[in-house]
């Protein structure tokens, strides 16, 4: 009976996809002016045509002022055809996909446990639909990026619209690698069970897949950092020239001292580097022999005896050695110590839950610098197992370069322990 009734609504799903397929067609060339336009133009089409299109969830009517529309879905279909990046959106919700994926699993098994192996074959190819789709997403964003990278950053009118793009792109590709972060291997390993199709194609093939996803996304983050840097030099430089231009249009008579006749030449001018005179032997000049052998004759002899030198050299250079892993190792000394600082103030009542790295530095009168001190911390808490990792939060403050430049700067290092109950 199941079989029957699975049957029949395959059947029908197909007559409906089909009919609303033939829809798309034979009117493609008005439903097209329509996604060009923005809006539908009613009169292109028959009261009976029109009837169809919106029940068949192709065109809509956003509000009762407004025109027909194509509906986002259709939209988004021609866009990703014709890789329209303008108005092409990613969908990076993978939290929908993965629960997905968890029911189609469970209904697969109660098929199987039932004995009715063909709805369970049916929901096995159904599954491997929802994973093939759920890895295509990742390839279908990430050639819409590296699409946007050779289209939109080349033909803006400004640098600064290509900087908008390019924080618009590293912001799809941040929740593209947030997606990435939501599946958790370890769970698809407990959902397979020990079923080999499962395994295969929950483990095996979707680990090869996004791990080829996550190496392309890291190009394309990459290719997005050289670029806003370039288009920041650019921005730089641009402003320079067009600050120059506007005190030239308020000063018109202006004219550029002589520097190269002044005794004191600015700072930002006096770049060029120190000329060194170069001198060597005429040896052409019979007259100036003489004169040269007494020279020659008066210059200092090099030493015999070098053997105690280089050995001298050698000490000398391991007690600087021994030196050098003296103080790192008291560095570390430290920083341990300022870790074991943290730990005690978690139990201790009435102290705050975080300790400031530069705070204790001052506290204790260390004398390391303070970068080296706050880039040992980090050293040593990337270090730690993953384990002993997690129960420090460390934040970090950060502050911007400059105005023109959007590098972040470690100021402060604050670390917690996090106690969990």
């Amino acid at each position: 009976m199941s079989t029957v009734t699975e049957a029949n609504m395959t059947s029908n799903l197909f007559s409906i996809g089909a009919e609303r397929l033939a829809l798309l067609g034979k009117h493609h060339k008005a439903l097209m002016q329509g996604y060009v336009a923005g809006y539908v133009d009613e009169a292109a089409f028959s009261e009976i045509a029109l009837k169809k299109l919106i029940s068949a969830r192709i065109l809509w009517r956003p509000d009762e002022q407004q025109p027909l529309a194509l509906r986002p879905l259709v939209s988004e279909l021609i866009a990703s055809m014709v890789a329209d990046e303008s108005r092409r959106q990613i969908n990076a919700d993978v939290a929908e996909k993965l629960e997905q994926i968890r029911n189609r699993v469970q209904a697969y098994r109660d098929a199987q446990y039932k004995g009715d192996y063909s709805v369970a074959e049916l929901q096995l190819q159904r599954l491997t639909e929802q994973v093939y789709d759920l890895s295509g997403q990742f390839e279908e964003a990430i050639d819409s990026l590296w699409h946007r990278l050779n289209s939109d950053f080349g033909f803006v009118s400004s640098l600064d619209d290509k900087i908008r793009e390019n924080e618009r792109a590293q912001k799809q590709l941040r929740r593209l690698l947030d997606g990435l972060d939501l599946l958790d291997f370890n769970e698809l390993i407990e959902l397979a069970e020990g079923n080999n199709h499962l395994r295969k194609l929950l483990v095996s093939q979707l680990q090869n897949q996004l791990s080829s996803h996550h190496s392309s996304l890291l190009e394309v983050q990459k290719r997005l950092l050289e670029l806003l840097a370039k288009f920041r030099q650019q921005q730089a430089r641009s402003m320079l020239i067009t600050n120059m231009a506007a005190f030239l249009r308020q000063h018109p008579k202006y004219q550029p001292a002589d520097y190269a006749n002044r005794s004191e030449v600015p700072v930002l001018f006096n770049q060029a580097a120190a000329i060194k005179p170069q001198a060597a032997i005429a040896l052409d000049r019979a007259s100036e022999r003489q004169q040269l052998a007494e020279l020659v004759r008066h210059l200092p002899r090099p030493s015999l005896t070098t053997q105690p030198q280089q050995q001298s050299g050698s000490g000398s250079m391991l007690q600087e050695d021994a030196a050098i892993i003296a103080r790192q190792q008291a560095l570390k000394v430290d920083v341990e110590n300022f870790y074991l600082k943290v730990i005690d103030n978690a139990g201790t009542p009435g102290t705050t839950s975080t300790l400031s790295a530069l705070d204790y530095l001052l506290e204790k009168q260390l004398a390391w610098d303070s970068e080296i001190w706050l880039y040992q911390i980090i050293a040593e808490h990337q270090a730690l197992p993953v384990s002993e990792k997690q129960l420090f939060k460390i934040t970090r403050e950060e502050a911007a370069q400059s105005e023109m430049n959007n590098l972040l700067l470690i100021r402060d290092i604050n670390i917690g322990l996090q106690i969990t109950a």
